[in-house]
């Protein structure tokens, strides 16, 4: 039986953050990029399917468990706040263009998958043994 070592509380909250800052960044830059209206409530409006696309994510892999892989829980946070994001933007009457979903794709891809291979990486480097100069 496989033993999972628990992940700290601090550093499952910290992914979250991560998740949800780096999808708010994302929002920001697309509505600079459109000139839409910096009012709080457009920019919820835009926000929120993504955010609750990257919630189911966390519950569908159980991100919790281990918040930092990059699969399946950096991938399944990624798909779900992509195919989500774009079903509830439908649902919701917001404009759902190709283009719009493969620009999302691509860069919430970077954003929630990049930044955990990016601690990955870092990580990997820290364990590293260091070899002393001779």
């Amino acid at each position: 039986m496989d033993q999972i070592t628990p992940t700290p509380t601090r550093t499952i909250a910290l992914a979250a953050v991560v998740d949800v800052v780096l999808v708010l960044v994302f929002v920001a830059i697309g509505r600079r990029s459109h000139d839409e209206d910096s009012a709080l409530l457009g920019f919820l409006t835009t926000a929120w399917p993504f955010l609750a696309g990257a919630a189911v994510g966390w519950l569908l892999a159980r991100a919790w468990r281990a918040p930092l892989r990059l699969a399946p829980p950096g991938v399944v946070i990624w798909g779900a706040s992509v195919v989500l994001g774009m079903v509830l933007r439908l649902i919701s009457g917001q404009g759902v263009q190709l283009s719009f979903v493969i620009v999302t794709a691509i860069v919430l891809g970077v954003f929630l998958v990049g930044w955990r291979a990016l601690a990955l990486l870092v990580r990997r480097l820290r364990a590293r043994p260091r070899t002393s100069p001779r």
